[in-house]
C-alpha cells in the first residue's frame, strides 16, 4: 500500500475502533472515554496490529489535546481563573512539589530508583494529573461550572503550565550545579510569553477577529481560528514550553472577545473527533499482556499512587477553606498520572533517567488509573454519602464546615433561606425584599460575602450542604428554602440534610442536569426547576400569545408540563407518556392584548 494513502488507512480504523468501543461503553453504560481507549488496545501494536503508523496517528491525536485545552481556555476565562487563583497557584504548586518530595523520598527508600534525581524525576511524572480525561468527566456530569470543578481544573492548569517547566529542567538533571540556570532560564521564558500573551488578548486579537468576524465567512473564522489555536501552540513548543501551555493560553487570549462563544462553537466538533483520537491512541501505547503480566505489581502501584495523591489534595483544598465535599471531590479527579506523563517519561527514557522496565511500570500504571477516574468521579456523591455513615469521618468532615460568620442583622424566624447569590439568587433575594419577607441568604464565596455585607442582606458564611450551617440557619422556623446554586452535589445534600432538619419545610431547588430533576423530588423538594426547560416555556408562551392562543389555555397547559417534571422536554420520559393535548386556536385580540 502507497506510503501516503497508509495514513488514511490507519486514521479511519482508529475512528472506527473508537466508535464501536464507545458505543460497546454506551451500551454497558460504561463512560465512553473507556470505549475509545479499549478501541485503541484492539487495533494498537499490542493488540491487532492494524496500525502500522503509530507515530503519525500520535501526532495527529497531538491535536486533540491542543483544542480541548483551547477549548478549555475560551470556557475557563480570566475572570473565572481569578476566583481560584489562590488554590490555583498556592494549592496547585504546593501539590506538585510534595507529590515530588514524598515520592523521591519513598523511591529512594524503598529501592525503587539508584538516585535521588531519579526519584525527583519520578516524582515530577506521579505528580501531573490528567487535564483530557478530568475535562471530559466534568463535561458529561455538567460539573465544569461547580465549586469542584473549578478548583479541579484551576490546579490541573497549573499542571499543564508546570510540564513545560519540567521539559525545560529535564536535561539538567544529571547535572545538579546546572538545574538552577535550567529553572531561572524556563520561568524567564514563561514571563516573557505571558507579558506577550496579555498584551496581544488585549490589543491585537479583539480587533483581528472582528475582521475576521467582518467578512460573514464561517470558513474564514473556523481557519483563522485554528490557525490562532495551533500557532501559539507552536510557539510556545518553540519556546520550550508545551503545546498544551500554548493551546489553552491561546483559549484563554480569545475568551474575552465577544465573538468567543462562536468560536467555540465552530472548534467543538473538530475538539471532539481528535480527542477520541487522542484517548485511542493511549490505548494504542498500552501493552495489555505486560498488564496480565504484571498486574499485582500494576495494581500495587495504583493503589499507592491515587492513595498518596489523596492524601496530599484534600488537606491542600482544605487548607484553602474549601469545603470537605470540594476537597474530596478534587482529590479523587487528581488521583491518577496524567497523559503527559506519557510526554515526561518518553523524554526520561531517552536522557536514561528510567529503565524499560520501569517505564514500562509507569504506562501501565497510568493507563489503570486513566480507566479508573472516570468512575471515581461519578460515584462521588455516593462516596460523600458513605463517608458521612462513618462516626468518626462524620464527625471530622462537619468540622470543617462550621459557619464562619453570621450577620447581625438576621432574621431567623418565618425567614426565607436563600443559598447563593449568584446571578439569580441576586434577582431573587431583591425581588423577596421588596414584597417585605425576612431573608437570610447562605452564601460560601468571600466574594459574595462582601458584595452582601456592603448590601446590608442578612447572611450567613459557609456552606449550604452542611448540617452544622443549616442548624445556624434556623432551617427548622423558616418558612421556605431555595437553592439557586449550580453545584450539583451540593444542591442534593442541602436538600437532604435540609428535610432531615425540618421535614415540612417548602424546598425549591435548581437542578441543571434532567437526571437531577427526579433525584432532588426523591429527597424531598416541593419544587425543582430547570433552567433550560423554563427558558423554553417563556419562550413559547410569549410566541402563544402573540399567534393568538388564550391565556388561560397556556397556564393550563404550563402547569401540566410542571407538573409532570418537564416530561415533554425528556425523551426517556416523554416516550411511556401519552401526547399532550394541542391548545386549541383562538385568535382573540382582545385576549392577546390583555395578556400583554
Amino acid at each position: 500500500m502507497q506510503e501516503d494513502f497508509r495514513l488514511i488507512v490507519d486514521l479511519v480504523t482508529v475512528l472506527a475502533a473508537a466508535s464501536f468501543g464507545g458505543l460497546l461503553a454506551a451500551a454497558l453504560r460504561l463512560p465512553v472515554l473507556l470505549g475509545y481507549i479499549f478501541g485503541g488496545i484492539v487495533v494498537g501494536p499490542t493488540g491487532l496490529g492494524l496500525i502500522k503508523e503509530l507515530i503519525q496517528v500520535e501526532t495527529l491525536a497531538q491535536f486533540g489535546v491542543a483544542f480541548l485545552l483551547f477549548a478549555l481556555g475560551v470556557e475557563f476565562s480570566l475572570k473565572q481563573l481569578n476566583k481560584v487563583r489562590a488554590i490555583a497557584l498556592g494549592g496547585g504548586t504546593l501539590q506538585i512539589l510534595l507529590t515530588i518530595a514524598f515520592t523521591a523520598a519513598v523511591s529512594v527508600f524503598v529501592g525503587w530508583v539508584d538516585t535521588p534525581t531519579q526519584g525527583i524525576f519520578l516524582g515530577g511524572i506521579l505528580s501531573l494529573s490528567s487535564t483530557a480525561v478530568v475535562l471530559r468527566s466534568l463535561m458529561e456530569t455538567n460539573e465544569t461550572e461547580s465549586a469542584q470543578g473549578q478548583v479541579t481544573l484551576g490546579i490541573l492548569i497549573i499542571q499543564d503550565l508546570a510540564l513545560g517547566l519540567m521539559l525545560a529542567v529535564l536535561p539538567a538533571l544529571d547535572h545538579p550545579e546546572s538545574v538552577g540556570t535550567a529553572v531561572a532560564q524556563a520561568l524567564l521564558v514563561t514571563a516573557l510569553f505571558a507579558g506577550a500573551a496579555i498584551a496581544a488578548g488585549i490589543w491585537l486579537i479583539p480587533p483581528f477577529l472582528r475582521w475576521v468576524a467582518s467578512t460573514e465567512s464561517r470558513e474564514l473564522f473556523l481557519l483563522s481560528v485554528i490557525v490562532l489555536c495551533l500557532g501559539i501552540a507552536l510557539l510556545t513548543e518553540h519556546l520550550g514550553l508545551s503545546i498544551e501551555m500554548g493551546a489553552f493560553v491561546a483559549g484563554l487570549m480569545i475568551s474575552e472577545v465577544e465573538y468567543a462563544d462562536q468560536a467555540l462553537t465552530y472548534v467543538e466538533p473538530l475538539r471532539d473527533v481528535f480527542a477520541t483520537l487522542f484517548f485511542a491512541a493511549i490505548g494504542m501505547l498500552i501493552d495489555p499482556l505486560f498488564l496480565i503480566q504484571n498486574w499485582e505489581l500494576i495494581l500495587s502501584l495504583v493503589a499507592i499512587v491515587m492513595l498518596g495523591k489523596f492524601l496530599i489534595v484534600v488537606p491542600l483544598v482544605s487548607f484553602f477553606r474549601y469545603p470537605l465535599r470540594v476537597a474530596i471531590f478534587a482529590g479523587l479527579g487528581l488521583a491518577q498520572i496524567g497523559e503527559f506523563s506519557f510526554v515526561l517519561a518518553s523524554e526520561g527514557q531517552k536522557l536514561g533517567l528510567v529503565s524499560r522496565r520501569v517505564y514500562l511500570l509507569i504506562l501501565g500504571t497510568t493507563a489503570v488509573t486513566l480507566m479508573v477516574t472516570p468512575f471515581l468521579l461519578k460515584a462521588t456523591p455516593q462516596i460523600l454519602l458513605l463517608l458521612e455513615k462513618v462516626p468518626l469521618l462524620k464527625d471530622w468532615m462537619n468540622k470543617l464546615d462550621m459557619p464562619q460568620e453570621l450577620s447581625s442583622n438576621a432574621e431567623l424566624k418565618d425567614h426565607v433561606v436563600v443559598c447563593g447569590y449568584g446571578r439569580i439568587g441576586q434577582g431573587i433575594v431583591a425581588l423577596l425584599q421588596s414584597k417585605g419577607y425576612p431573608v437570610l441568604v447562605i452564601e460560601d464565596a468571600e466574594s459574595k460575602v462582601q458584595m452582601l455585607r456592603s448590601q446590608n442582606i442578612p447572611y450567613l458564611y459557609g456552606n449550604c450542604a452542611s448540617p452544622l450551617v443549616l442548624e445556624k440557619a434556623e432551617i427548622d422556623h423558616a418558612r421556605s428554602m431555595l437553592i439557586a446554586i449550580s453545584d450539583p452535589i451540593a444542591t442534593r445534600l442541602a436538600v437532604q440534610r435540609a428535610i432531615s432538619l425540618s421535614p415540612e419545610i417548602d424546598i425549591v431547588a435548581r437542578a441543571d442536569k434532567d437526571a437531577d430533576i427526579d433525584t432532588l423530588y426523591q429527597f424531598g423538594a416541593k419544587e425543582v426547576v430547570h433552567p433550560t426547560f423554563e427558558a423554553s416555556l417563556e419562550l413559547t408562551t410569549h410566541l402563544l400569545i402573540c399567534l393568538g392562543e388564550s391565556t388561560t389555555d397556556i397556564q393550563a397547559e404550563l402547569i401540566g408540563i410542571r407538573r409532570s417534571r418537564y416530561a415533554n422536554f425528556r425523551p426517556e420520559i416523554a416516550c411511556v407518556l401519552p401526547t399532550p393535548l394541542l391548545l386549541t386556536p383562538s385568535p382573540n385580540l382582545a385576549e392577546i392584548d390583555k395578556a400583554s
